[in-house]
């Protein structure tokens, strides 16, 4: 964290959700990461590889957007994956797509994107700013920087053309952004990388911090039984449908908000075949949703996402969260999700989580309790890794205001400053369990917020931009 000033120049207002900046926003619930039928396979018989539509979804755009709106998505992004040549897949076909999609179902926010075939690792959901140039921007990254992409024998699978790819992006008039998918599938164990490693995280961050802002807490594929998410080494599973490197306290997430670093968790449905269809993946929103504090504005749902004012769910177990720090009796001067606030080392603040529940029953009928919520706090131990404390509070400790659970916790601010996130479950695991085989998504539901920073006030000082 180093005094959690290194990046201060991200940092937004103190606090995040200044109520003269405030009109018009709500919580919006999305997805970033969608396929449709133009995730193509290919025929590689041809040369080059001819692209056969439909071969890993057989939905169109316009069918995703239908199901996005009615299980009650604001926003979603249209993220198919690539291949030898599928910039110009994304230019002929996804992009018309994508246009029809916006008529059939206009009150939906669609976002133009992809899923990144990142080089020398595996994917990112890529989700591009809204301008005149959306199109073009795409199929120009996908065409000079994807993994899979080259049909021309030039070698892209390298760790530079990554940090190349995001140096182009960061330099773009309006900067996409970028959340890693899925970061530990392919580990092999707890801690035991695979194609995703911490310090790539770090790299690709400090490259381009308001471009690539964080990564999928819970991936998709959460209707699939055998091997929820697709996390197919059961040495290296999900816990509580999350990935390692979002839920183990003081694991790798912490370390990256422990230095310091703005980066956001977010859930998503990685939508490609529907359970009732026979496949093994949920429709967007039917089970995770990322809510996302913005106005009902492409931009301004953009910059939700760039900036952390966000929370991840799933099984629809809460729909409102606010958390919030402020010094004790001074509640006026606060930060929230993504956001920051300055105070003096030892000075008490007060943590506040509120979440409201849903009363409608979600798209599996049920209506899940609430069981456990849990305080997270971490800041930058003497050895750089991150020193953590945390409250738990278990149903009926907490109290009511209405519709909303409310958890407090006063501490003094640690002298290197801190970060505060939460998280919250229908289940009595104070710490979630490893998944197992034939294990019910339904009955393990979470939610995760994203966190508020809080920094030392005599450590300030400027910092240059990037």
């Amino acid at each position: 964290m180093r005094h959690f000033l290194l990046l201060a120049v991200l940092a937004v207002p103190s606090s995040a959700f200044a109520a003269d900046g405030d009109t018009g926003r709500a919580w919006q619930p999305g997805d970033h990461h969608v396929h449709s039928e133009w995730s193509v396979d290919w025929d590689r018989t041809t040369s080059p590889p001819t692209p056969i539509r439909g071969g890993d979804s057989p939905y169109t755009r316009s069918d995703n957007a239908r199901q996005a709106q009615k299980y009650g998505l604001t926003w979603m992004v249209h993220t198919d994956h690539g291949g030898p040549g599928h910039s110009a897949v994304t230019r002929d076909h996804a992009w018309p797509a994508l246009e029809q999609a916006r008529r059939d179902v206009p009150a939906l926010i669609q976002f133009n994107g992809a899923e990144f075939d990142v080089p020398a690792a595996e994917h990112a959901s890529l989700i591009i700013a809204p301008t005149p140039r959306e199109r073009d921007e795409l199929v120009e990254i996908e065409r000079r920087f994807g993994r899979s992409e080259p049909v021309d024998g030039v070698q892209r699978d390298d760790g530079q053309t990554m940090l190349d790819a995001l140096a182009h992006m960061r330099a773009l008039p309006a900067p996409p952004v970028m959340f890693v998918n899925h970061p530990s599938r392919t580990a092999t164990g707890i801690g035991a990388w695979g194609d995703v490693e911490p310090a790539e995280l770090r790299a690709w961050h400090d490259t381009a911090p308001r471009v690539l802002v964080g990564m999928e807490g819970a991936p998709g594929h959460q209707a699939i039984r055998s091997e929820r998410g697709l996390y197919r080494n059961t040495a290296a599973p999900t816990f509580g449908g999350f990935d390692q490197m979002t839920t183990q306290v003081g694991g790798v997430w912490d370390a990256l908000l422990a230095e310091g670093k703005r980066f956001w968790i977010t859930a998503t449905s990685d939508s490609h075949v529907n359970l009732r269809d026979g496949g093994r993946d949920y429709d967007p929103g039917e089970y995770s949703k990322t809510y996302v504090w913005a106005r009902h504005d492409a931009s301004d749902i953009l910059n939700g996402l760039r900036n952390g004012h966000m929370f991840a769910v799933t099984g629809d177990l809460i729909d409102r969260l606010d958390l919030r720090v402020h010094a004790v009796g001074q509640p006026a001067r606060s930060a929230t999700l993504g956001g920051t606030l300055t105070m003096d080392a030892g000075a008490m603040m007060r943590i506040e989580l509120r979440v409201r529940q849903p009363t409608q029953p979600n798209t599996h009928g049920d209506l899940p309790a609430l069981a456990q919520m849990e305080l997270i706090v971490g800041t930058s131990g003497d050895d750089g890794s991150p020193a953590m404390q945390t409250r738990h509070v278990r149903a009926g400790a907490w109290h009511r205001e209405g519709d909303w659970h409310v958890v407090t916790w006063d501490l003094p601010v640690p002298a290197r400053g801190a970060f505060v996130r939460a998280r919250g479950s229908s289940t009595q695991e104070a710490t979630p369990l490893a998944d197992v085989p034939g294990e019910d998504p339904w009955q393990d539901l979470w939610f995760y917020s994203n966190p508020v920073f809080v920094d030392i006030a005599s450590a300030h000082a400027p910092t240059p931009t990037r």
